[in-house]
């Protein structure tokens, strides 16, 4: 179980169906985590918003999550983290969904199957087209051609609910070092904490 700080990790994300996604996982794979998300109209008004932001919340730590739809990542990255600079803060974590959130759970697909009731979907993920979802042109179109009935902010909260916690079960590498780099950010914090009380006791 992991113990937080007080620091609080704040969420800058692109658009709200993330924000429904992580309000339903985040609780189930880091129950204790203290955490704040924010959504914005689309990528322009998140990055007209990160130094603004970063400057008016000293007391968090960073995590912005933006979908790639196509771009250069490492452009990508790099324009983020020089608006993370001008907010005052190198250390923020940046993760880049390729190319959009519907990858992570195109990288699931014994859960789609479970959840709308699809079993053809069952072992997609081992056919070749699917093994790496996050090479798909448009995984929201991929994803309304195999569940027509799929709707963004209902099926986020499914998914949501229902994303297995282990992040290797998971075909989406952008969602895989997702999980990883929200790791690294607590265990970070942790440190920082323990530095914190090892300081007090010697002073």
């Amino acid at each position: 179980m992991v113990t937080m700080s007080m620091e609080k990790i704040i969420f800058l994300l692109e658009e709200p169906s993330m924000k429904v996604f992580l309000e339903e996982f985040l609780p189930r794979f880091l129950p204790d985590l203290e955490y704040l998300c924010i959504t914005h109209e689309g990528k322009q008004d998140l990055e007209k918003s990160i130094p603004r932001k970063l400057k008016a919340f000293r007391r968090g730590v960073f995590v912005i999550v933006r979908d790639n739809d196509g771009a250069d990542c490492y452009f990508v990255k790099k324009r983020l983290m020089d608006l993370c600079k001008g907010g005052g803060q190198s250390d923020v974590l940046i993760r880049i969904v390729c190319q959009e959130l519907e990858s992570w759970y195109l990288g699931v697909m014994d859960v789609l199957a479970d959840v709308y009731n699809r079993p053809r979907l069952t072992g997609l993920n081992r056919k070749a087209k699917y093994r790496n979802p996050d090479r798909l042109g448009s995984p929201s179109s991929e994803l309304v051609k195999l569940i027509p009935e799929f709707r963004k902010i209902e099926g986020t909260r499914q998914m949501g609910t229902a994303m297995p916690l282990r992040e290797t079960e998971n075909f989406s590498i952008s969602f895989q070092f997702f999980i990883k780099g929200v790791h690294q950010v607590i265990n970070n914090m942790e440190i920082r904490k323990k530095a914190r009380h090892s300081a007090m006791r010697q002073e």
